[in-house]
């Protein structure tokens, strides 16, 4: 089942810039508010966020098709990581964690392609962290991408498979 948390991230982001934390303890942070936000009693809640970053810089889910077309300027010819953090609660304490870091270089496309990506994509760019979607039209923009697919896209399955089997939640 998929629940909204329904975590005010902005605040959650900037006080983890306040004290200077890491993208992925914040990606953590994120997380766990989300799961905690949801926990029922003796329920295994999932909880997972995603932060892009490129040479220091965070990137959030862009609010408008302007501030989408910039991040994807930013990003051009450039390779960005995805901090993907996923955890576990049971009774609000959390019980699991995992940590993907997937590294995405961004091909030099042209602005004509650009402009067509953005008009073809257009409100599902607004979505995603980093302006694309993977598994549509976004992988287009790459020239090389390393790590799990799936945490790619926000949700690492194997390791979340292999912590669900570890405790009974599906059959090993």
């Amino acid at each position: 089942e998929a629940v909204a948390a329904g975590v005010d991230e902005d605040a959650v982001k900037r006080q983890a810039r306040a004290l200077a934390a890491t993208p992925a303890d914040t990606a953590y942070s994120l997380a766990c508010h989300k799961a905690r936000a949801v926990s029922r009693p003796g329920a295994v809640v999932i909880g997972a966020d995603q932060i892009l970053v490129c040479d220091g810089v965070w990137y959030d889910k862009p609010p408008t098709p302007e501030v989408a077309r910039l991040h994807l300027l930013a990003l051009r010819g450039r390779t960005h990581t995805l901090v993907t953090a996923t955890v576990a609660v049971r009774d609000g304490v959390e019980v699991w964690r995992h940590l993907a870091v997937p590294s995405l270089t961004m091909r030099p496309f042209t602005d004509a392609f650009l402009a067509s990506y953005l008009e073809t994509e257009a409100a599902a760019l607004l979505a995603t962290v980093g302006a694309y979607r993977l598994e549509g039209l976004g992988i287009h923009l790459f020239e090389s991408v390393e790590g799990e697919h799936s945490a790619i896209l926000g949700l690492p399955v194997l390791p979340l498979l292999g912590f669900l089997r570890g405790v009974g939640i599906v059959p090993a």
